[in-house]
């Protein structure tokens, strides 16, 4: 398999077609690609946990259930003690012959019997439902999960983990959380985004010896983030230049008690490279942010006619950290749109984008959390969270812009494109703050020339790995302004030419 197809993320229906494929391709059988992924699930035990000599397995009837029939033969075979736990005997032709496998090497089958019935073991397997669940699990294997999860003991997952949806990464009533998961062949879309990321723990991909060819019918229409493509975005600059060069930003926000938003705007902007950076701004944070970062050009702004000058002499306009929803926000937005300058727009901007719609002419980059994604599609948080794709891809359309889906597993669509998906990021970074930042990191990418879907995709990206740095140093008390540094060392690479 090719590098390329390994940053793709599929869905359940297209894994399904690229299986049938396969076979007719390769003339690989469904159990020869059992066999591999059984192969390859067991030299990820054997990796993570090389002490783990009692092993059980909770098997389930299709073909998820098969891959750990003959995962629990291999390993009994290398001499560890296995056990194989079943919520019903198989039921398609490949997994009973995986399961007569596993008899025939001298193993035997329980059948659950509720959750005190697990057997002690140093690791379970996860091999109850593949991809192609979309319902909550119910009955014995509920409780399956309920008890897996209360055990305390590390869950290895093969394929996906029972109970998450693989196209969206929504949880689907009780989910097993597994420490590690092996996805075999490619991708799926729902590990790389929401709870996908909690309930998954760290994915390893077993390509099972594909060839890339196999892949080449079905576009995927999501990917991950490749830094180094990114990277190569940021031109290295000449010794030749000036600030003029590489754009102006015009940071819009901070109503009366929020000059710090628009000042964690504003500093990002020149951290990451933008050439000039103004902030217009309420009376009252002139002094306080010319003391706090004097690059900064802070202008006082009453009302929108104070905007006009600044606005024809800008590159680019960041709007919304602090902006609020009063007459001055309201007016500062609307003359502000109405330039027609590339722009990103954050918080507030976006509420008030929900409030009154319309759909984007010049490169404009959204940048919502999940209950902002939810006003500027008339729908709430937990529908948002239950599709993230189809919600980012919606707003995009809906508003003909570049959408960033914050969040864990960041989202990057575009008006009839495939989605990114950010592989960077951690808890800490959930604080106050960290939005507004990045406003200014998509800013300055758009200053200093780039469109809007690569200053969102490299901006993403940039603060991702910015807060990953600073975080080196612990995630609990992580700051917003402490990825400024972080900001400048990702992006030194491509600093000079």
């Amino acid at each position: 398999m090719s590098m390329p197809f390994t940053r793709y993320l599929y869905t359940s229906a297209q894994m399904r077609r690229i299986d049938a494929g396969a076979g007719a391709t390769l003339g690989l059988d469904s159990p020869a690609l059992m066999q591999r992924a059984a192969q390859a699930a067991f030299e990820a035990l054997c990796r993570r946990w090389p002490q783990a000599l009692r092993i059980a397995v909770c098997c389930g009837i299709g073909k998820n259930g098969g891959d750990g029939y003959l995962l629990a033969r291999l390993a009994r075979q290398a001499g560890r003690d296995v056990s194989v736990i079943a919520l019903a005997p198989p039921q398609d032709t490949d997994s009973q012959r995986a399961a007569e496998a596993w008899r025939a090497s001298g193993g035997f089958i329980h059948p659950f019997a509720g959750e005190h019935s697990l057997p002690v073991a140093d690791l379970y397997v996860d091999a109850l439902y593949g991809i192609g669940l979309n319902r909550p699990l119910q009955g014995a294997a509920a409780k399956l999960v309920d008890a897996l999860n209360a055990s305390g003991v590390p869950v290895l997952a093969l394929d996906i983990p029972s109970g998450l949806s693989a196209d969206t990464g929504a949880v689907l009533g009780t989910c097993v959380r597994a420490a590690a998961t092996v996805s075999f062949i490619a991708w799926k879309r729902g590990q790389h985004t929401g709870a996908g990321l909690d309930a998954c723990g760290e994915c390893e991909l077993a390509p099972l010896e594909l060839p890339a060819h196999i892949f080449e019918e079905e576009r995927a229409g999501a990917c991950l983030l490749n830094w180094d493509t990114l990277l190569g975005l940021l031109q290295p600059r000449s010794r030749n230049v000036h600030k003029g060069f590489f754009g102006h930003v015009l940071a819009i926000g901070g109503d009366q008690g929020m000059g710090g938003a628009i000042r964690l705007a504003g500093e990002a902007a020149l951290r990451c490279g933008a050439g000039l950076v103004s902030v217009a701004t309420q009376p009252e944070h002139l002094a306080p942010l010319l003391a706090a970062r004097p690059e900064l050009m802070v202008c006082s702004v009453s009302g929108p006619q104070e905007l006009d000058a600044l606005l024809e002499r800008i590159t680019t306009i960041a709007l919304g950290p602090g902006l609020g929803q009063r007459s001055w926000g309201h007016a500062l937005w609307h003359r502000a749109l109405a330039s027609g300058k590339p722009a990103v727009l954050d918080a507030d901007a976006l509420n008030l984008l929900a409030r009154h719609p319309r759909r984007f002419t010049v490169p404009t980059v959204l940048t919502p959390h999940p209950a902002e994604a939810a006003r500027l599609l008339a729908s709430d948080t937990a529908s948002v969270q239950a599709n993230r794709y189809a919600a980012a891809l919606a707003i995009a359309e809906r508003y003909h812009a570049v959408v960033v889906l914050k969040g864990a597993g960041s989202l990057i669509a575009a008006p009839g494109s495939a989605i990114a998906v950010c592989p960077w990021g951690n808890p800490g970074m959930a604080s106050g703050g960290m939005g507004d930042v990045l406003t200014g990191v998509v800013a300055a990418m758009l200053a200093q020339g780039m469109g809007a879907w690569d200053a969102a995709c490299l901006a993403t990206a940039a603060h991702a790995r910015a807060g990953d740095l600073a975080a080196l140093d612990g995630e609990r008390g992580l700051l917003a302004s402490d990825l400024f540094v972080s900001l400048r060392r990702v992006l030194g690479g491509a600093a000079h030419g």
